[in-house]
């Protein structure tokens, strides 16, 4: 540190920081900066009291004195990077690496030699480390893959990831860099864990010239951190950690701890966290940087532990010590991080690993058991499911100890098949949770894992808090009421969001601008789809916080049907008259990326007439990621399998501050979007949703159909709009207490309305939710703008799991009865909003009714 940024605090600052820490009181960021200049006394009593957390965590973990490491190996998988940091000797450039005789990524078989003699020597982690997105910068690095036949780097990693999984037996630890929330998707069936170091929160040290970071595009402190929020929504266990040094203030790298314990907190996804300290090398820009001090790095690890707490795990890289081990460990370290027998460090060449026997007898004379672990911490390892995907679960049990979650250091490490789990489709469960939802009501009113599943609910209250603020509206309403009357086209932001807050005579003048628009676009026709849910397995572990439907496979209403049970259900809807089959399940993860090509196939080949509608963006992007396919490919692939189109589920409300508290795993908008626009592309029309009422505000809902209409002026894609209002009854964020319970009326009628009107002219049909409003509540969405009522549905379990008291089924007469109460007379339509065939109708009217009947409850096999 420089001399301005060690200035001493004074005593009394010290003093007073230094006896919280003795108490165990919660420090903060003024307080973690104070300790971070703690020396001499100052540094032995801050030392001290880490320690003491240390061991309380580790007594609770069950692993008392014992400090843990990887036996690994460093596969340098490229050097070749987009970024130019100033102290990096890792990253080199095309010509070099040609001059030097090696290809711009090492090939499969350089790879696996490594990784087989790793694991002749007991290695059990492949640790994959390499540059950021190098093809963005260099052609060379684009040519390579594209000769290799891969479409960027991830598919490289993800393919390498399965040879070493497959034919030697190591784990891979994955250190691509920065990561989209898709990526963890592609990379999450393939390794155990992943990392990346956040190293500072600093934004001064990316954006000013001359900064250490400074154009690198991948070191901006708020994408690491992104990155860092997106391997906690998808359950990946992940390491981060501190790089000190390299020009931050104490205040700047407490702020930096407390940003990692916040994200800690909100996922539980941290399995470590690497206090590492900065050594200055030759051939770099910050060569003349002087090392951090070790007392700086004592401080650090110590501070670390105290904001961190008991439970986490601290690492310090053994060889960039000096053989200071034992200052380590007493300032709270619990881990020493990847030892490799066979390769060096590569990103630290001229330090050495220390012999594992000397690290043991170390660690000994300071009062700890040496202990090997596996890549992915023991904690994570028996938490087992969503954190390991089952691919991996053979191969992770095959090395570790199945009481402790370490490794077992006498498990042999021999390859074994990463594969799907067999039986994929197999019945099981309540598959009759269709018809007795309605009759018998769900077991409970919330899963087992309720208060581990979906994050920690005080973290996301907190979070919840500023989005849920109401907005102030100075906009003139009757102004609002005049333009929209005259074009809706014309309405600003601030006039339709003074729409959307009106109430009283407003909002009656409101809803019948948008009747008498409906009127003039859509006709008085109400239209409706004879269809039929299917929702072909409720297992997810995705922790969407707002769905009540989603079980774990241990759950008493848990079920998955087999394939001839769906297509038993799709032929039982065409023989009643249905034209469709609209078709969703949970993220299964025993479920393969095929399995859904599967069931679009099982339908089309006993029902070869029925419209297949499946699939929501999320199952799509899902299926793509477990088959390493684009979702380009993916797409194209589910059509040619019988894929008719595609619902506009998973949507929520397209904002990611809304998203992020709504769910824990689903994906962002940005990915929402390109699934969609992809499938318009490609001839698959969709549907459009927004569920609407928990914790958004009328704007997060003019910016989702603004955005709507975007994309339909883009591809003229959507076939509707649906609007979900928020079932709350049994769903988790509610009964956390962060939600409201559901909109109001006067929502449903203002988002009914501005929908019609914001929507115009891209998107004429406006459908209403009979299953979620009931037969009068829809009807008075008829008369607000809505010109559609959806489908006669026959089963229903999504709502009515959520608590929806308004049945599973509507008839064709009942559907016409909520049309006439509207005022309007019916009409059947299909899927795509196109003249039904009269044999079809014909069939619809003469099983009118008789739907329990024909619709038998399916036995499991």
């Amino acid at each position: 540190m420089t001399d301005h940024q060690a200035a001493r605090p004074t005593e009394n600052a010290m003093r007073r920081a230094l006896r919280r820490a003795r108490d165990g009181v919660a420090l903060d960021v003024t307080e973690a900066a104070v300790l971070l200049r703690a020396r001499g006394d100052d540094l032995t009593d801050l030392v001290a009291s880490a320690g003491r957390v240390r061991d309380a965590g580790l007594e609770a973990a069950g692993r008392p004195g014992v400090i843990t490491y990887s036996k690994s190996v460093f596969v340098p998988l490229t050097r070749l990077c987009r970024d130019k940091c100033h102290y990096c000797t890792f990253v080199t450039v095309p010509g070099k690496l040609r001059r030097d005789g090696h290809g711009m990524f090492m090939s499969p078989d350089e790879v696996l030699d490594i990784a087989r003699r790793g694991a002749a020597l007991g290695c059990k982690e492949a640790l994959i480390t390499l540059g950021d997105k190098p093809e963005d910068r260099w052609p060379e690095a684009r040519e390579w893959l594209d000769a290799h036949g891969y479409d960027d780097t991830i598919a490289y990693v993800r393919a390498m990831a399965i040879r070493i999984l497959e034919e030697t037996g190591l784990l891979p630890h994955l250190n691509p860099g920065v990561l989209s929330w898709t990526d963890f998707q592609r990379l999450k069936p393939v390794a155990p864990s992943m990392g990346m170091m956040l190293e500072t929160t600093a934004t001064r040290l990316w954006s000013e010239p001359g900064g250490p970071h400074h154009g690198s595009p991948d070191k901006e402190p708020a994408v690491r951190l992104r990155v860092l929020e997106d391997a906690g929504r998808s359950s990946v266990p992940f390491t981060s950690g501190l790089l000190l040094g390299i020009g931050e203030t104490p205040e700047e790298r407490a702020e930096s701890l407390f940003a990692l314990r916040r994200i800690a907190r909100a996922h539980h996804s941290i399995q470590e966290l690497i206090i590492q300290n900065f050594r200055a090398k030759p051939d770099t820009a910050m060569r003349g940087m002087p090392d951090a001090e070790l007392d700086d790095l004592v401080a650090t690890v110590a501070v670390a532990r105290l904001i961190m707490g008991p439970s986490a795990c601290l690492q310090a890289p053994p060889n960039l010590v000096d053989a200071e081990y034992e200052r380590l460990i007493a300032a709270g370290i619990d881990d020493w991080g990847g030892v490799s027998p066979l390769t060096i460090d590569h990103v630290n060449p001229e330090r050495p690993w220390p012999k594992i026997e000397e690290l043991a007898a170390r660690s000994a004379a300071a009062g700890f058991e040496l202990r090997e672990r596996l890549c992915v911490y023991p904690e994570f390892v028996t938490r087992g499911e969503p954190w390991l995907d089952p691919r991996l679960l053979p191969h992770v049990r095959a090395l570790a100890d199945p009481e402790t979650g370490l490794a077992n250091p006498d498990a042999p490490v021999r390859g074994l098949p990463w594969q799907e789990p067999d039986e994929a489709f197999t019945a099981t469960g309540r598959t009759d949770l269709h018809r007795t939802v309605d009759t018998e009501g769900r077991t409970g009113d919330r899963r087992e894992d309720f208060d581990e599943v979906y994050g920690d609910w005080e973290a996301l209250r907190e979070a919840a808090v500023p989005g849920m603020v109401p907005q102030r509206i100075d906009t003139d309403v009757r102004e609002a009421l005049a333009v929209a009357a005259d074009d809706p086209t014309r309405l600003t932001d601030p006039q339709a969001l003074a729409l959307l807050h009106a109430d009283g005579p407003a909002l009656e003048a409101l809803t019948r601008i948008a009747d008498d628009l409906r009127k003039s676009v859509a006709g008085d026709d109400v239209t409706y789809v004879v269809t039929r849910n299917i929702n072909f397995t409720n297992v997810c572990y995705t922790g969407c916080r707002f769905c009540a439907f989603a079980q774990r496979r241990t759950d008493a209403d848990a079920y998955t049907l087999s394939l001839d049970q769906v297509a038993d259900r799709a032929e039982q809807a065409w023989e009643v008259g249905a034209v469709e089959v609209c078709m969703q399940g949970g993220i299964h993860p025993d479920l393969p990326g095929t399995a859904y090509f599967d069931v679009a196939r099982a339908v089309k080949e006993r029902v070869p007439g029925i419209h297949v509608h499946a699939f929501s963006p999320m199952e799509v992007v899902n299926g793509a990621s477990r088959t390493g396919l684009s979702i380009r490919e993916w797409l194209t692939a589910a059509k040619e399998a019988g894929l008719d189109s595609i619902p506009g589920t998973a949507a929520e409300i397209l904002d990611d501050e809304v998203r992020w508290i709504l769910t824990k795993g689903k994906l962002p908008t940005a990915t929402w979007i390109e699934v969609i626009t992809t499938a318009h592309e490609l001839g698959l029309r969709s549907s459009s949703t927004m569920m609407y009422g928990h914790v958004d505000q009328p704007r997060h809902w003019l910016g989702h159909l603004r955005t709507l209409a975007g994309i339909q002026q883009e591809t003229g894609g959507f076939t509707e709009f649906v609007t979900l209002p928020f079932i709350h009854t049994n769903a988790p964020v509610y009964l956390a207490g962060i939600a409201r319970p559901g909109p109001t009326v006067r929502d449903n009628r203002a988002v009914t309305a501005m929908a019609r009107l914001l929507l115009h002219p891209h998107i004429t049909n406006i459908q209403t939710s009979w299953v979620k409003l009931g037969a009068e509540g829809a009807a008075e969405m008829l008369r607000s703008g809505a010109n559609d009522l959806g489908g006669t549905l026959m089963e229903e379990t999504i709502s009515r799991m959520a608590g929806s008291s308004y049945g599973s089924y509507r008839s064709v007469k009942d559907l016409e009865a909520i049309a006439e109460a509207a005022g309007r007379p019916a009409k059947p339509r299909t899927t795509l909003y196109g003249e039904v065939p009269e044999e079809r109708r014909r069939t619809a009217e003469a099983s009118d009714g008789h739907l329990p009947e024909l619709l038998p409850v399916l036995p499991a096999e």
